[in-house]
């Protein structure tokens, strides 16, 4: 029947596989509409820095945590040792302070992230080719050009791995 149809059109209207489509391409807003491969090529632009900057702010996050943690303590715990013996383990304790501008900082910080990663999703789930390779190669190319300075720090004495 015609009226069903039109029915999924409405509440469907968007293809749910992938395609390479430069007309008829939403963008997020009812307004943003793709209808040409020069605005394709804008949107793959600005589509491609988004996932970059959602990639720089994960890592920019994570440095702005590191030289915000205050309270370190150190616990000392012992432990069994080989033939008997008694070993003492220390592990350091980080904290940071709820009501610090640090904090404050990260919690919107954190705000941003998630709606950009939203956005990303969204625009992925457009199943258009083109944007999903923006957000995929944006993401790539973030997390080469941010991650790469991300120090990993691997604690002997931790023993979940």
């Amino acid at each position: 029947s015609s009226s069903g149809s039109s029915w999924c059109s409405l509440c469907f209207g968007q293809a749910m596989t992938f395609h390479f489509s430069c007309e008829n391409v939403p963008l997020l807003f009812s307004g943003l509409t793709i209808n040409s491969p020069g605005e394709m090529a804008g949107a793959f632009v600005a589509v491609f820095f988004l996932a970059m900057f959602y990639e720089g702010l994960k890592i920019a996050r994570e440095c702005l945590l590191r030289k915000s943690q205050v309270s370190i303590r150190y616990n000392s715990m012992p432990v069994p040792g080989p033939n008997g013996t008694i070993l003492m383990e220390t592990h350091k304790t980080v904290g940071q302070q709820m009501l610090s501008l640090p904090h404050l900082l990260q919690t919107v910080l954190h705000i941003i992230q998630v709606v950009v990663s939203y956005f990303l999703m969204l625009i992925f789930m457009t199943y258009n080719g083109y944007l999903c390779i923006a957000v995929a190669a944006g993401a790539g190319t973030g997390y080469f050009f941010f991650s790469w300075k991300k120090a990993v720090v691997v604690d002997i004495t931790e023993h979940c791995h």
